[in-house]
């Protein structure tokens, strides 16, 4: 199974959209994911044998988007992802709040 297809399930119940890259639909609450590194975590024989994904997961939204920000991070943490950071700006062009998270996923 694919990184992308992982966040994508694990995040989907959150009831918004979830996205990879950009999201150019209607809504003004959603999340954006990308991954930033891919490199080996784990080598064996000279094989590649697990790959630690490092991803950011960016939540957007006009109104109060905290409770979807834990939720976010408690979802991924609950599938295996290890936070490594997090940040939150508002964006005053857009007038949108923006939270991201950063983790790593070893599969």
């Amino acid at each position: 199974m694919s990184i992308n297809k992982i966040i994508r399930d694990a995040l989907l119940p959150l009831g918004v959209p979830v996205m990879y890259m950009t999201y150019t639909g209607t809504e003004t609450t959603y999340i954006t994911f990308f991954k930033y590194n891919e490199r080996g975590a784990l080598q064996a024989d000279d094989t590649e044998q697990m790959t630690r994904y490092s991803v950011q997961v960016d939540i957007w939204g006009k109104e109060d988007i905290e409770s979807l920000t834990e939720s976010v991070k408690d979802q991924l943490q609950a599938i295996g992802f290890v936070r490594n950071s997090f940040f939150e700006d508002y964006e005053k062009d857009t007038k949108i709040y923006h939270k991201a998270y950063r983790f790593y996923y070893d599969k």
